[in-house]
Order: C-alpha cells, then structure tokens, then sequence
C-alpha cells in the first residue's frame, strides 16, 4: 500500500521537529555567517543537483529578488542556472567540474558557497566546496542526516535527520527560509504599511 498524504505529512513535520531542536544553533552561526558576508559586500554563491538545484535557484530567486517585503537587492549567483555554460563544462571537461569551474572563475575571497547535497556525496558539490575553501570563501551546506563527505569541507553543515531525499529537501526548504527571512529583516526595516508576502 502506498503512503497516503497524511503519512507524509506527519513524517514531515517529524522530520522539521527534530530540525528546530538539532540545527538550532548551526542554524544560527550560519544565518550570521551570511550576514556577514552580505554586510561586508560580497557574493553568495549556490549550488546543487536535481531538486537541489531547483533550491539553489530558488535561494537566488528569494535574494535578488525579494522575500517578505520590498528592498535593495542583495548578491546570490545559483551556478545551477546557465544551461550552456554547464553543459560546455560538462563536455569540455566532466560533469564532476560544472560548479568547480564557476567557483575558480568567480568565488573570491570573503565570499560564501552555499552547497547544497541530500546525500552529501555529489561529487560536483564537494570539489565545489573544496575549491571555494581553497579560494578563501566560506562554505553551508545543507544536507541529509549523515552530512556524507561535504560535512568535513563545511564551516557549518546543516544536517537535516532524514535519509529520505525527499525529506531532507522538505527540511532544507524550510531552512532556506529561515535563512532568507532572517537576512532581510536584520539588513532592512519592513516599509510601512508593507504586508508580508
């Protein structure tokens, strides 16, 4: 018999329960961690496969764009997003290269990598991470329970307690969020008269 939409729903919010208590504080040193680097002017940069990087796509989206209420624009580039530039690299090169390339091209120094990885294991995420480390950024990452081998490249890693692909996105949905929710209002007042969107 296949789950029903009830089941789902109550593994879902399980699965978020366990977050609010476990990822309270890497949540918060990584909410700071983009404040930090947004005050200081610079870029944030994300990454993912598949679903993830519908996410990623959806993080710059919410960024650039807005979240809850109108304001400056801030800087997020999803390296996910160029289909001609990641399918050359992924010609000219492998496809293990398609967001390290962009990262050695235009990640710099006192900028953030955001990768994104359910199983922390995707191969592209992880030289991506590595060679945003070696390039002086700072990495997030937001993965599943185990947090795989993008755990040990990660300033903090957000480990969402489901082995579920679909539950650790469902996590890392509301952890992106969060964290574009908790950037906005502490860079900008809400304008008067500003309903939440």
């Amino acid at each position: 018999m296949t789950e029903s939409l009830g089941d789902h729903v109550r593994r879902t919010i399980e699965v978020l329960g366990r977050m609010a208590d476990s990822l309270a504080g890497p949540a918060a040193q990584a909410a700071e961690m983009m404040l930090e680097t947004l005050r200081a002017g610079r870029t944030v940069y994300v990454c993912g496969n598949g679903g993830s990087a519908s996410q990623a796509q959806h993080i710059a989206g919410e960024l650039v764009g807005r979240f809850q209420f109108d304001r400056p624009a801030l800087p997020c580039v999803a390296l996910t997003a160029d289909t001609s530039l990641l399918t050359a690299i992924a010609n000219d090169y492998d496809v293990e290269r398609i967001f390290e390339r962009q990262v050695e091209a235009l990640v710099r120094e006192g900028d953030l990598l955001w990768a994104l990885s359910t199983s922390g294991t995707s191969a592209n995420v992880l030289r991506a991470a590595a060679k945003a480390r070696q390039r002086g950024a700072r990495v997030i990452g937001m993965t599943g329970a185990s947090g795989g081998k993008l755990k040990a490249l990660c300033d903090v890693a957000l480990c969402v307690p489901a082995d579920s692909a679909a539950l650790v996105q469902e996590g890392h949905l509301a952890l992106l969020h969060f964290f574009c929710g908790y950037v906005e209002t502490s860079l900008f007042a809400r304008p008067k008269g500003d309903r939440p969107a």
